[in-house]
């Protein structure tokens, strides 16, 4: 079978612009789907240090934003990030009712891999602090993303097999693609796939809206239920139009077809159930490996875990907590948001801390509620509680290294990457069973010593209470918590694994 024209699309992208797992997912899914396969000529030089040695092979092409964050790393003398303009992509005006906007292309290729990225470049509308705004304007600057794609790939003359649209910055593209671009036969055969990431972001904004940004005659292709209301939502129209759905877990892809986690858009998926997929994220074992980390100072692996003993010391000192050995380290590496689960806390943290010998170790920040809890955590138990409000990349692979327990009692949680991240460095997670926490963590049983982490059902502090007991007691027996921690660390979330589940969806949505 021939490689695949893929056109990925989202507002975020690792190590560019991030705040939340989508920008780890394209960039893993970008760089695996680009990878030229193990026999090729392209594949006999050696792979990158710490990447995977193989890999799809199919023409990628990544397109996001070029964010001032972003512009301002590429001009640093020492910045990695060295981006060009792309012949045949400059000054290009996109005609919107009320005015025109004008975008170039800069490119650079994918870290660890030939893979293109596609710099959507309109200081005009991205050339501000923060990749989200309260500008009054976001409307048209992630609509302005959709029409720089589908421009861009006119210039080019490239004709993509399929656009894989990511959460609701991209779900206009599906709509503009049979609408505003109809007429271009570049795209005759082209087909959508909207991936939902996290349903509770639809973006939702007022009708008036659909006028500036060009779909004013395409008020019946909107949902109308909304327009009744005086808005419109990009996500519900990505739903409505895209060739087919996807999502980041199996069991989101039901969960979010219920009232309960479907956030108002339960029926609208239920009509297109036979189009919705749930697929699990991959990890990127390259970045996420302690035996290779370059961000820990000490490695190990399932065969020999000393080095993690030797992280768990080092973790403590850095947190300026005390060390001992036998007292267990949770951690906490996570946006402090109630969809988190952290309000779970209040009535079962405190009287493990007071009756236990542990030490909690938390790297986040959100919620103002909840990182004042924490940090009361950290008033009242100075010994066993450290916190660092806000997010450093090195200290959250130190945080996975040298836990023990992971905890992630989400209310609820498309798929997660720590409880994955978790298992590959020898760190059992709690969670709930929700989710893509459902659908990769197994539970553990110590008479046939079989699973990877401890689960709860109900969403209460009894629950999660009566959870952590259970950890306590099994913490007690080393030697089945060794065989709990090897069990994790031999699980498999690689590209590797995951990424062939995407392009079988690829070509089922293409023979369609």
């Amino acid at each position: 079978m021939r490689p695949l024209r893929i056109c990925l699309v989202a507002s975020e992208l690792a190590p560019f612009a991030k705040t939340g797992g989508l920008a780890d997912v394209l960039l893993g899914l970008g760089r695996w789907l680009g990878r030229k396969p193990k026999g090729s000529a392209a594949a006999a030089a050696a792979p990158p240090a710490g990447a995977p040695s193989a890999g799809a092979g199919h023409d990628v092409r990544v397109f996001v934003p070029f964010y001032k964050r972003i512009a301002d790393s590429a001009l640093k003398a020492d910045s990695a990030l060295k981006t060009v303009p792309l012949p045949g992509a400059q000054n290009i005006d996109v005609r919107f009712p009320q005015r025109s906007i004008r975008f170039s292309i800069r490119v650079a290729p994918l870290p660890q891999s030939d893979v293109l990225v596609h710099f959507v470049d309109c200081p005009e509308l991205y050339g501000r602090p923060e990749i989200y705004t309260n500008e009054g304007d976001e409307a048209l600057r992630f609509a302005m993303l959709s029409r720089a794609v589908l421009e861009t790939c006119q210039r080019l003359q490239w004709s993509p097999d399929l656009v894989h649209c990511n959460d609701w910055h991209t779900g206009l593209l599906p709509l503009y693609l049979r609408t505003v671009y109809a007429w271009d036969r570049l795209f005759a055969n082209t087909k959508t796939l909207l991936s939902i990431h996290n349903i509770g972001y639809q973006g939702f904004f007022p009708e008036s809206q659909l006028d500036t940004i060009g779909l004013g005659d395409q008020r019946a292709h909107v949902h109308h239920g909304d327009l009744r209301n005086g808005t419109f939502s990009f996500l519900k129209t990505g739903v409505l139009h895209a060739t087919r759905l996807s999502t980041v877990s199996i069991t989101y892809a039901k969960e979010i077809q219920t009232s309960e986690y479907g956030m108002g858009m339960e029926e609208l998926l239920r009509t297109r159930s036979q189009d919705l997929l749930g697929i699990v994220n991959g990890v990127d074992y390259g970045e996420w490996n302690p035996s290779s980390d370059p961000l820990i100072p000490h490695h190990f692996d399932a065969n020999n875990l000393a080095g993690k003993s030797r992280m768990k010391a080092a973790l403590l000192s850095r947190m300026q907590l005390p060390h001992d050995p036998r007292a267990p380290v949770f951690g906490v590496v996570s946006r402090l948001t109630a969809q988190k689960g952290f309000e779970l806390f209040a009535d079962s943290i405190p009287v493990f801390l007071q009756r236990e010998d542990m030490r909690l170790c938390v790297l986040g920040s959100g919620e103002s509620e909840h990182e004042k809890y924490f940090q009361w955590l950290r008033d009242t138990w100075p010994k066993k509680v450290g916190i660092y409000r806000g997010f450093q990349e090195e200290l959250a692979h130190w945080i996975e290294a040298g836990s023990d327990v992971f905890l992630m009692p989400s209310r609820f949680e498309p798929c997660g990457l720590n409880q994955m991240y978790s298992l590959r460095y020898g760190t059992p997670p709690v969670v709930r069973r929700t989710g893509g926490l459902a659908d990769t963590v197994e539970p553990w049983n110590p008479t046939t010593q079989t699973g990877t982490g401890f689960l709860f059902d109900e969403y209460s502090s009894q629950a999660l209470a009566g959870t952590l007991d259970w950890v306590f007691r099994n913490w007690r027996d080393q030697r089945g918590w060794q065989q709990l921690i090897k069990n994790g660390m031999q699980r498999d979330f690689s590209w590797e694994r995951q990424g062939p589940e995407y392009v079988a969806l690829y070509r089922s949505i293409l023979g369609a």
